[in-house]
């Protein structure tokens, strides 16, 4: 065969390979189906008046945290895409992703080498000769697209970027969440503090009274040691909330990616209030959610891997070219006449391999059907986490208001008890009732506030955030990927 026809022949073939390529054997994607309610069960009617109103877009503008209009928390939120090495390691793994789709698609271009050598060899008899030899090279190598495999994985490439963004934004929304709840656990515990403090000093005046009548033979020993074991336990209580104060601090430190000991949060005020949470229809937290986008992306990822695996069926195609000079002396590689060239094509199948191919082929399905269970396990668990949240805030509304009546109650009770004691007419064990009871009304209100305050917090976490997804999937899937 002249090298004419030699050339032809590999022409013929490129041709041939470039009308094939763009032909894949992946099964079509569809976005898989999950169940989605028309509303939200535990959502309020429309005259409710426990979850204020609030802008429609108020989680669109991204930074969700405002809504609680506290500067200090503003401002720690915007360290978190910074300094959190939590997101640090989400930012890692997604340029990592980004650079192995840029990577596959790289492999759907021939590849363009170079290469050289110089030799010098000789013997060692009286009449050995001394030969020197050099040689340059210019190579190309190209596997064209025939079966789709390679278009497959720059998809599935891809679609575990997309999956790695979501990743992304799952874990920045995780510390926004985290951060806002530790923060606001603090100003709770501030208000606490402040409160206990309140009360240790209302005990130091009741043990002072109760100290003046014993010295004047009006009440008996045991009327003093029980005002002292009051203050003694409210004082032992400040210390443990301290601590308490103190470990959210740590937490806090450590999510804007500070030392614990480097960082202070010095006491503020707290404001108590439940900012409006804008809910929208169910099926838009299929594109609101981070992990809902993750895990259909991850569908989309094994789908592609399905092609991956039965390209192997079919034989696959490399084409090869080259040219370059070679000569005994440096100046003969610059001649035309120590140019050598060659093309080549090479095809290889795979005759028989007693059905490895088709297992690996099921295992791909198979691993498609886990993320599509994945994926509809994802959407249930979110709708869950939306109707825990509102019936959350919900009831926790109903028993502030309860909390707050049995505190007012509470409080008056107990200065109409120590006024009957100052006045002889109950014993010290009915003061000490009054105060305990006084006290652990006014903190399970504390409480109870901040319980609200969390809850908000996990609903804008379990919507998804201020996050939106450029390719979740729509509302109402109509297909499944099987």
């Amino acid at each position: 065969m002249t090298a004419r026809t030699m050339a032809r022949l590999a022409c013929a073939v490129i041709v041939h390979a470039l009308l094939l390529a763009g032909c894949s054997v992946a099964p079509p994607y569809h976005e898989p189906t999950a169940p989605a309610p028309a509303t939200f069960r535990e959502a309020p009617d429309a005259g409710a008046t426990w979850l204020p109103a609030a802008p429609a877009d108020a989680l669109d503008r991204g930074p969700w945290w405002t809504l609680f209009s506290d500067p200090t928390l503003d401002e720690l939120a915007s360290r978190i895409d910074i300094s959190n090495q939590n997101v640090a390691q989400a930012v890692a793994a997604h340029a990592q992703a980004e650079a192995l789709v840029r990577e596959q698609r790289a492999a759907l271009f021939p590849m363009l080498t170079l290469s050289g050598s110089a030799r010098r060899s000789g013997g060692r008899g009286s009449d050995a000769v001394t030969t020197n030899s050099y040689a340059v090279n210019v190579g190309a190598s190209w596997e064209p697209d025939l079966w789709g495999r390679l278009g497959a994985g720059v998809t599935a490439a891809q679609a575990g970027a997309q999956a790695s963004e979501a990743d992304l934004a799952s874990a920045r929304l995780s510390a926004q969440a985290a951060l806002a709840t530790d923060y606001l656990s603090l100003r709770e515990a501030d208000a606490e503090i402040e409160l206990l403090r309140t009360s240790v000093d209302g005990y130091e005046r009741s043990l002072q009274i109760t100290q003046n009548r014993y010295a004047v033979g009006v009440v008996p020993k045991t009327d003093v040691l029980q005002a002292q074991t009051v203050l003694a336990t409210a004082r032992a209580e400040l210390a443990s909330l301290r601590a308490q104060r103190a470990r959210f601090e740590h937490a806090i430190a450590v999510l804007v990616g500070k030392a614990p000991g480097d960082f202070a949060l010095v006491p503020q005020p707290w404001r108590a209030t439940v900012p409006g949470v804008p809910l929208g229809v169910p099926s838009t937290l299929l594109e609101r959610r981070p992990d809902i986008a993750s895990a259909e992306r991850s569908v989309a990822q094994a789908n592609a891997q399905i092609g991956i695996q039965r390209s192997a069926y079919f034989p696959s195609v490399a084409l090869s070219a080259s040219i370059g000079t070679a000569g005994s002396h440096l100046g003969d590689v610059a001649s035309a006449s120590g140019a050598l060239w060659s093309l080549g094509v090479s095809a290889v199948q795979t005759l028989l391999d007693f059905g490895a191919t088709r297992a690996r082929v099921e295992q791909a399905e198979a691993a498609r059907d886990e993320a599509i269970a994945r994926y509809r396990q994802t959407v249930l668990t979110a709708f869950q986490g939306v109707e825990d949240q509102l019936a959350n805030l919900h009831w926790l509304a109903d028993q502030e208001d309860l909390r707050r009546e049995a505190s007012n109650a509470a409080d008056l009770t107990e200065q109409q008890i120590l006024n009957r004691y100052r006045a002889g007419q109950v014993s010290y064990t009915d003061v000490v009732t009054a105060q305990v009871a006084a006290f652990n009304a006014r903190r399970s209100l504390v409480q109870v506030a901040l319980a609200r305050q969390a809850s908000a917090v996990a609903l804008i976490q379990a919507l998804g955030g201020g996050w939106q997804s450029p390719f979740a999937p729509q509302a109402a899937p109509v297909a499944d990927a099987r």
